[in-house]
C-alpha cells in the first residue's frame, strides 16, 4: 500500500485545509480523514494535474485540492508527467537516484 499524508481543500477556500490521507494502492485512489472516507476511485475516473497551489484532483464532476508535503513521490506515484518546474525537477532527481 502506497500512502501519503497532506492536506485538502476547496478552490478558492483559505486555511489550512483538511488532514487526509491519500491512497494509491493498485489502480484505485482513496482519500481518507481520520474518522471517515472522503472517496474511492479507479484511477481511470480522476483526473490529477499538478499546479502551482497543489495537486488537483478531478472525480465525479467535483475538484479538490491536495497538498503533499511528498509532492514528488506522490507525483511519480500518480503517473504524472507534467509539473511545474520546480516539482519536475524533484521528480527527475528520484527518477536518477539521486
Amino acid at each position: 500500500m502506497e500512502s501519503f499524508q497532506g492536506t485538502l481543500r476547496m478552490p478558492g477556500e483559505e486555511g489550512p485545509g483538511l488532514g487526509v490521507t491519500v491512497d494509491l494502492t493498485g489502480d484505485e485512489i482513496g482519500v481518507r480523514t481520520a474518522g471517515a472516507d472522503i472517496g474511492r476511485w479507479a484511477r481511470d475516473d480522476v483526473r490529477i494535474n499538478a499546479m502551482d497551489d497543489g495537486f488537483h484532483l478531478r472525480a465525479e464532476g467535483e475538484e479538490v485540492i491536495l497538498e503533499i508535503p511528498d509532492d514528488a513521490p506522490f507525483a511519480i506515484a500518480c503517473g504524472l508527467t507534467v509539473a511545474p518546474p520546480l516539482l519536475r525537477r524533484k521528480m527527475s532527481a528520484i527518477l536518477r537516484g539521486e
